[in-house]
């Protein structure tokens, strides 16, 4: 006899209840003062009261519980927003909306990006996740300065837009953000003034003008 439909909910319900209180000991754990310092699968385990078995049985692997949190810190900081970005007509209107978007995630949780950005450096398993997630930004960015540059007459050469890919990119960093907003100001506050450096951006490059799709006025 197969088992009944409301023990099979019940033991869902356990296991998405287990693997949501181990994704928050890993983000408490990154939040730590000192305990970030050691990250591991054993920590994480231990902070969340769960075998460590568990951890690689939901997960796979440190990096799959990596990407987890980053997954859950990405729906929290409404990553969700970056469909209208893409669903605009005007392509630096989109692009604009990517800043704001992005502006809140990085806000989510301040410390916690700083950590694990720190312990990419130092950490292969980390830096894996946190390149991975910077590639994504990187491939949605390009598809925005490829509209803004596409449109133009004649086309940009493929250094021009890289060049433009990179300056924006840097611009929408974490690192940006958080050096922006200094040690007082909330990261939100500080997406005008990233919004004004893209502008910028735009402006002196030399394949972006009115028939590129949404000039910016001076």
């Amino acid at each position: 006899m197969s088992p009944r439909p409301y023990q099979l909910g019940k033991r869902q319900r356990q296991i998405d209840e287990s693997r949501q209180r181990v994704i928050d000991a890993a983000r408490a754990r990154l939040a730590g003062a000192d305990s970030y310092r050691t990250f591991t699968v054993e920590a994480v385990a231990k902070q969340a009261d769960v075998a460590k078995a568990t951890i690689y049985y939901q997960f796979g692997s440190k990096t799959g519980l990596l990407e987890a949190l980053c997954d859950a810190l990405a729906a929290a900081g409404g990553m969700s927003g970056m469909p209208a970005a893409f669903s605009d007509p005007d392509p630096v209107a989109g692009l604009l909306t990517l800043v704001g978007v992005f502006s809140r995630f990085w806000a989510e949780d301040r410390c916690v990006m700083r950590r694990l950005r720190a312990l990419a450096a130092l950490d292969p398993e980390v830096g894996a996740v946190i390149a991975s997630r910077d590639q994504r930004r990187r491939a949605a960015l390009d598809v925005i300065v490829g509209r803004i540059l596409g449109a133009g007459e004649p086309q940009p050469r493929s250094h021009t837009r890289e060049e433009l890919l990179r300056t924006v990119c840097m611009l929408t960093s974490f690192e940006t953000f958080d050096a922006l907003a200094g040690p007082d100001r909330p990261m939100t506050e500080v997406a005008g003034g990233v919004i004004r450096l893209i502008e910028a951006a735009l402006r002196r490059n030399p394949a972006f003008g009115p028939q590129s799709g949404g000039a910016i006025d001076d």
